[in-house]
């Protein structure tokens, strides 16, 4: 197993964080790190995620799990469970405002090959949760 986590203190509620999380199109306006999104972020739905790190590459992931204002979780990977990454969006109250992480995990038998190749997702994940950050505050002040 390997993994990636981010986490930051937001000044907004979480319902304003969510209402940012879950507008897919609007990503690329908030971090540059994401092209595009395609689909809409619901329950059971599947989107495609397309990143500046690989842009010409659609990344599928299904919304496995959408509780508002709390939690999300996207999850992909090839068939056969043979490399699985699973994405966990987590937002809780604190205070005034939202402490939120973002963690994925990345299993399977094939994750030692596939790990050697695939480039440092740790700034791309505090870039993403900075972009939350600053979206999400500009709503609430706004």
């Amino acid at each position: 197993m390997k993994s990636y986590d981010a986490s930051i203190q937001i000044d907004a509620v979480p319902e304003t964080v969510w209402a940012v999380l879950t507008n897919a199109g609007a990503y690329p306006e908030w971090d540059s790190g994401v092209v595009r999104v395609e689909g809409e972020i619901a329950a059971g739905a599947k989107i495609k995620v397309f990143s500046a790190i690989s842009p010409k590459r659609a990344f599928p992931v299904t919304v496995s799990t959408l509780q508002e204002n709390r939690q999300m979780v996207w999850s992909g990977g090839m068939p056969l469970g043979l490399f699985t990454g699973v994405r966990t969006f987590t937002l809780s109250a604190d205070g005034a405002g939202t402490a939120f992480s973002m963690h994925e995990e990345f299993t399977g038998p094939l994750l030692p090959l596939i790990w050697r190749t695939m480039p440092d997702l740790q700034p791309s994940f505090d870039q993403f949760a900075a972009g939350l950050r600053r979206r999400s505050e500009e709503r609430a002040a706004g």
